[in-house]
């Protein structure tokens, strides 16, 4: 048996015993996991500078520097969300549907943990402590392989979830980690079928479709977020302007950001005098169509062919010039890739049928993509987004952390 083996055996172990286990065992320990995580932030802190140090020597983006990086207040955040879990009802026990049935028979639906959740992410060292809480919260164990440059920083903070897990009396493995970051072992994960009940790739379009792609065990696509602002004829210029610059700019290395605008013809000069300003305070690169491309100043450069389908996780953004509402909604159906949308229109019957007709997991009207997120929809933290239709869809909560099972009360019944 492999050590990766190993650790997931140990992981299905404790998924088995947190099943049995009650809500305020699990509660316990979330606040306890937050305890731990803010009272030894600094042993936190120091891993997390070994990453930054070694991302910055590998000439690792800006964007992508601030996705790895944890602060002291990132850390009171990450605290506050595995808190603001402990409250949220019990997903796990309760029964649905509960139907008599001719024969005597009480047929009921009761829900469960998923069991042992696998997750494979890249380099955000928040992930991990996100996807710990609301797995344990669900009843779940994980078993987390994060990305190579967030290394030290994960291995810190499972230690030390796994410490708080201890003092409560769950079994510290719930919280297990895979310390090989390399892809032979990533790929061994994809196939663990006889310990892993379900796979959740979190990270870029090429991780994500490698593992649906090679995947034996079930897997949740998330993640993967070519997102569009279309400011249509009837917009608020002024307020669409701000909602593609936070959109834009206000992380631009999460899924929720917009990589692409769409602009109505008949207010596209109007709304680049108004958002180019905006987008120049850091610096973004407009990647333009060529009617577009007069209208971005300094900041525009031609577009290719491909920059329509590419999710950039930088200060880059796709500028393209529509004749038409049918136009901008046939573009989005196209190259979207079922995460968030935003209409900014001042049209009611516009707004109507953007809901109805763009087909992705949230859909905005006069409003940034960048809410699309489990603690800004009210359901505490997030597992992530999942762009996918069956199981779950959106932003994954709680709920979408378990499953059934037929439950049936009888008195003696056979049947003929």
């Amino acid at each position: 048996m492999t050590s990766l083996e190993k650790t997931a055996a140990a992981a299905k172990e404790a998924s088995r015993l947190l099943a049995g286990s009650k809500s305020p065992e699990r509660d316990r320990a979330l606040e306890a996991m937050a305890n731990a995580l803010l009272s030894r932030r600094v042993e936190w802190l120091s891993a997390n500078a070994l990453d930054l140090e070694k991302a910055r020597e590998n000439g690792m983006s800006k964007a992508m520097l601030d996705r790895l990086a944890l602060t002291e207040k990132r850390i009171d955040g990450i605290a506050a969300g595995i808190r603001s879990l402990i409250p949220l009802p019990d997903p796990i026990g309760g029964m649905d549907q509960m139907t008599r049935r001719p024969n005597g028979l009480l047929i009921g639906k009761r829900r469960v943990p998923l069991g042992l959740i696998a997750i494979i992410y890249e380099a955000r060292p928040n992930v991990t402590a996100d996807a710990a809480a609301l797995c344990l919260k669900a009843g779940n164990a994980c078993l987390l392989r994060g990305g190579s440059e967030a290394l030290c920083s994960n291995q810190a903070s499972v230690r030390i979830m796994q410490d708080a897990l201890k003092e409560t009396g769950l079994p510290p493995a719930s919280i297990s980690l895979v310390e090989d970051p390399g892809r032979e072992a990533a790929s061994q994960l994809m196939h663990m079928n006889a310990y892993i009940d379900v796979l959740i790739p979190r990270g870029g379009k090429g991780l994500i479709r490698a593992v649906a792609e090679n995947a034996t065990v079930p897997v949740i696509r998330t993640g993967e977020g070519v997102c569009h602002i279309y400011i249509d004829r009837d917009a608020n210029i002024s307020m669409g302007a701000e909602i593609l610059y936070n959109a834009k700019c206000s992380r631009p290395s999460v899924c929720n950001a917009a990589e692409c605008v769409l602009i109505h013809r008949d207010v596209a000069e109007s709304f680049l005098k108004a958002a180019v300003p905006l987008l120049s305070r850091d610096q973004v690169e407009l990647r333009c169509d060529p009617r577009a491309l007069p209208l971005a100043g300094d900041l525009g450069r031609p577009t290719a062919e491909s920059d329509w389908d590419e999710e950039y996780n930088d200060y880059i953004l796709a500028v393209r010039i529509v004749d038409s509402f049918e136009e901008a909604v046939d573009f989005i159906n196209h190259h979207g890739t079922g995460h968030s949308e935003c209409i900014v229109t001042e049209n009611y019957t516009a707004a109507q049928r953007f809901l109805d007709d763009v087909d992705a997991a949230a859909v905005y009207v006069n409003a940034s993509t960048r809410f699309t997120d489990g603690g800004e929809f009210g359901l505490g933290a997030e597992i992530g987004i999942s762009t996918q239709k069956l199981h779950a869809r959106g932003p994954m909560g709680l709920s979408e952390l378990t499953s059934i099972k037929y439950v049936i009360y009888g008195n003696g019944q056979i049947r003929a």
